[in-house]
């Protein structure tokens, strides 16, 4: 079957991609920016990309005809606290004119489980897709999901964060809320198992897992699970407002999709039947064996998708061509360049850059800079990187983000995701000579972008030495 893919380099659809083409079918990727996908070139020759933003004026110039299936995984929640519903509704109208053109059978949208009346403004704006969705002339399939528990899922990294990072926590009592996690294997096994099933057309149906547990209850088990001490103290008083402060600085989470969580959070989460459970014959992983595949999946560096490789919180606001082109006028330069020996040791050195490797010289340095930047709103450093030793185009490493991973050309080009006053670009390049190439470029924004770039100079004379010299030496 031909199968449309939304979302395709979002934490589900990169889940999804693999399943896909494992079954045979043909696979056309949509995706704002081609660069951002961040596949193999063995995968590449094996599906079709569509580059289109749902949210532009529909225009069918290259749009792809004659679908059988389309998966919807498109959200917006992380990139506002305020308009992310109207963005939802547009892109769904919009991609309600696509199906039209593209003669759509089947949509299958994954969205949330509602419970209560009182929904959350996240959880109205799902209702409202869906509803949008159903207005289209194709049959539509709607899955419902509460925590989705997986290695690099926002649900189970945010928890990770919490147990690792606090033994002793004072918690809202949003956290006694019930909600019923389900693991991103069963989510994949159930998003595969509606296609074209005539039953399943025009549904509605609410996915889970076999365990209805609290918030507080899921950090217990999770701490249980990874042997380590955890005391939750739970007091009233504590706003939405400053429960979403207390994510953001604890966690690797943005403000926007702290806000947004807790906002959702207050809510129960459970599903109301098990209908396509027993249509589908699937026998649903416990919450605590989810934990422990997802761990199997992190200490075997396999982990195929993070939330926090999505544009979350992201200075990038157009597609990632738009800044690869580094700028020459009106720029501020630190370049230095070293002769190398052992190209293949130094080009793997500078693919492990950041997360736990940390960035060679410095290291209180770049975490004092980290921690000023989630004072000011910044995303900080806690972000890490998915894989400690692979990067691809679009990749979040640290407070930067990766424009170009390129390693058979020997260019890494990174750009500052960071409070700055201004636009700032990393680059490591290995020329023909083999000399390694470090160029820190920053694009002053007015006399206060200046004024920052000459107060740094005495920082940058320490770091930038000292990590050429470590990255082009180190073992």
């Amino acid at each position: 079957m031909r199968v449309l893919l939304t979302g395709s380099n979002g934490y589900v659809g990169r889940r999804l991609l693999p399943e896909l083409l494992s079954q045979g079918h043909e696979v056309i990727c949509a995706v704002r920016d081609a660069m951002r996908l961040g596949l193999d070139a063995n995968t590449l020759q094996l599906i079709t990309i569509w580059e289109v933003d749902f949210l532009d004026e529909v225009s069918f110039e290259n749009c792809p005809q004659n679908i059988d299936i389309a998966y919807f995984l498109i959200h917006s929640m992380s990139s506002s606290t305020v308009n992310f519903d109207e963005m939802e509704a547009k892109t769904a109208y919009n991609f309600n004119q696509y199906s039209q053109f593209m003669n759509l059978k089947q949509v299958i949208y994954l969205s949330g489980i509602v419970n209560d009346p009182q929904l959350s403004k996240h959880m109205l704006s799902r209702n409202n897709v869906e509803k949008i969705l159903s207005e289209g002339q194709h049959n539509l399939t709607v899955l419902k999901a509460g925590i989705i528990v997986g290695s690099g899922s926002s649900s189970f990294e945010i928890i990770r964060d919490l147990c690792e990072k606090l033994p002793i926590m004072i918690t809202p009592k949003w956290v006694l809320t019930k909600t019923q996690p389900i693991a991103i294997r069963d989510v994949m096994n159930y998003l595969i198992g509606v296609q074209n099933r005539e039953d399943c057309f025009n549904q509605s149906f609410d996915i889970g897992g076999p365990n209805i547990i609290t918030y507080k209850q899921m950090m217990q088990l999770y701490a249980k699970t990874r042997r380590i001490k955890l005391v939750i103290i739970t007091v009233p008083i504590m706003t939405p407002k400053l429960s979403s402060y207390w994510l953001y600085f604890v966690t690797s989470t943005s403000y926007k999709l702290a806000m947004n969580l807790v906002d959702s959070m207050k809510v129960e989460v459970i599903c109301k039947d098990n209908r396509l459970q027993k249509m589908l014959n699937i026998k649903p992983i416990s919450y605590v064996d989810a934990i422990k595949l997802a761990f199997q999946k992190i200490e075997q560096n396999l982990v195929i998708s993070s939330w926090k490789d999505s544009l979350t919180s992201s200075r990038l606001t157009h597609n990632l061509s738009n800044y690869i082109q580094i700028p020459n006028y009106g720029c501020l330069k630190d370049s230095k360049k070293m002769k190398i020996d052992d190209v293949n040791q130094v080009l793997n050195n500078i693919w492990s850059i950041g997360g736990e490797k940390g960035w060679y010289y410095g290291s209180w340095m770049w975490q004092l800079r980290g921690f000023i930047d989630k004072l000011f709103g910044g995303v900080g450093l806690r972000r890490g990187r998915t894989s400690p030793t692979h990067l691809d185009n679009g990749d979040s490493l640290d407070f930067w983000r990766v424009l170009l991973a390129d390693k058979e050309n020997k260019r890494l080009l990174l750009f500052a995701e960071m409070r700055v006053p201004g636009e700032a670009w990393l680059e490591f390049r290995i020329d023909e000579e083999n000399y390694l190439h470090q160029i820190a470029t920053f694009r002053p924004k007015g006399i206060f972008g200046r004024l920052y770039w000459y107060s740094m100079l005495p920082f940058h004379f320490f770091i930038f030495n000292g990590m050429i010299k470590r990255i082009a030496n180190s073992k």
